[in-house]
């Protein structure tokens, strides 16, 4: 079946013609039908078709709703699918609601009853796309709340998956979703909230922004913490190497060392003072610096 709002591979059924007196033969090309199943024929726009294609070729494309609410093909790349949450940007607004750009010809509509506060032109919002059941439209929500897993109710293959994450200390991909008194709501893995404490931030961060976090801890109510940096061993040995290639790309010497102060310390490194003076300590375990009055310096 098509999936609508999501990547699907299709077969090419045949050209798209309309009759044009003014064109060799009488017909002119718009494009090509591929096999929709139950949908019946998608229509890929002539500009969107790839070179070389043939009756019979699968194609891969992206599937969405045009103007008349039909399935269309693209091969253009969306920024988001339907079940994925993205940070997108107001395109125009009218009497019924937000249309933000996604990447893709016809803009994702967000009536005002999914908005949090009224979206504005040129202004962009984390929201969650979805297929609205009794409208079949692609719609857009900003009430992502109510989109997020919890991870006690969620299946045992994803819960499972997330605790194999902190227990391994592996990667999860985070969207920053907003600034809070405690630090920074973050998106998990597009389907889990959480959340990274202030004091675990040591770069600049802004809502929109996608990046590698780290859990620290699942509590028993669901909620999740996170840092921005690997834990213990893993994040000194980590920015040990950081630290090392940054002194070969700035003539072998730093003038931070174990007793600068941390400020300075997180403005030219983005960590803490702890893992600072861990990843020198482990870098002259090896032999690789000295530490002297005036900062650390590579051995020759």
């Amino acid at each position: 079946m098509i999936q609508i709002g999501k990547y699907n591979t299709l077969k090419m059924l045949k050209l798209a013609e309309r009759p044009n007196p003014h064109a060799f033969g009488g017909k002119e090309t718009f494009g090509i039908f591929l096999d929709g199943g139950k949908e019946g024929e998608i229509l890929m726009p002539q500009k969107y078709v790839p070179e070389g294609i043939h009756v019979g070729d699968d194609v891969h494309c992206f599937v969405y709703l045009d103007q008349d609410e039909r399935p269309i093909a693209t091969t253009e790349q969306p920024l988001a699918q339907v079940g994925d949450f993205a940070y997108l940007k107001v395109s125009w607004v009218n009497e019924y609601g937000a249309f933000l750009d996604w990447g893709v010809m016809k803009d994702v509509f967000c009536p005002f009853r999914e908005q949090k506060k009224r979206m504005e032109i040129g202004d962009s919002y984390i929201v969650y796309i979805y297929v609205d059941e009794d409208s079949y439209r692609i719609v857009a929500s900003a009430k992502v709340d109510r989109y997020l897993m919890d991870v006690n109710e969620d299946d045992e293959e994803h819960r499972n998956e997330l605790w194999h994450k902190l227990e391994t200390a592996e990667p999860v991909d985070l969207l920053v979703w907003q600034k809070t008194e405690l630090g920074f709501k973050v998106i998990i893995n597009n389907r889990y909230g959480g959340l990274v404490y202030e004091d675990q931030v040591y770069q600049l961060v802004h809502t929109g922004d996608r990046l590698e976090g780290y859990l620290q801890n699942i509590r028993q109510d669901g909620k999740i913490d996170l840092a921005l940096q690997p834990t213990g061993r893993r994040q000194t040995e980590s920015f040990a190497e950081t630290l090392l290639q940054w002194l070969r790309d700035n003539g072998g010497h730093c003038s931070l060392d174990d007793k600068s102060d941390a400020e300075e310390i997180k403005r030219q490194f983005h960590v803490s003072k702890k893992v600072y003076k861990r990843a020198i300590g482990d870098l002259y375990k090896r032999r690789l610096i000295i530490i002297s009055g005036i900062g650390i310096q590579l051995t020759s």
